[in-house]
């Protein structure tokens, strides 16, 4: 019998504080057998990809995903580029969308959903200034205040 085990989540923890997102897409991405072995071992760097459209299609960059340590001669390039798979209506959209002064894409998360399948979450966002990010760090210190203050009193 097979052993099920947990599937990781990555997430690109910098966008969240770089950009404030607008909206947000699930578009399939493109792997090969040696890149999807090692986005289930955990070994994926986003922090400095995103997205852009070439010839009518989406396509991801600088998404570094570690060469598999069993791989042999047919191993992946870790930073080659991605096509991600949208419907042509979603694509559309997002490629008006992009036009738009200061807006871009950033993949925010890649995940495994029910079928087994590696999924990435893209958001269409804004770019934050100096003081907006000096703001959510402002936010979260006293998010983590309150936490610390509710465990005391608890204990």
């Amino acid at each position: 019998m097979s052993k099920k085990y947990e599937l990781p989540e990555i997430v690109n923890r910098k966008a969240k504080f770089n950009y404030e997102f607008i909206e947000s897409y699930k578009a399939g991405i493109v792997l090969t057998g040696t890149e999807i072995k090692s986005v289930k071992e955990g070994k994926v760097n986003m922090s400095d990809s995103f997205c852009y459209f070439r010839a009518g299609e989406l396509w991801m960059k600088n998404l570094h995903i570690s060469e598999y340590k069993f791989g042999n001669y047919a191993n992946h390039e870790p930073l080659r580029i991605r096509k991600l798979l949208l419907t042509k209506k979603e694509m559309r959209k997002l490629e008006s969308k992009i036009k738009e002064k200061g807006l871009t894409i950033v993949p925010y998360r890649i995940f495994f959903n029910e079928r087994g399948l590696a999924k990435v979450e893209i958001e269409l966002c804004k770019g934050k200034k100096s003081y907006d990010k000096r703001e959510s760090l402002k936010e979260r210190d006293t998010q983590k205040e309150i936490q610390r203050v509710k465990k005391s009193i608890r204990s």
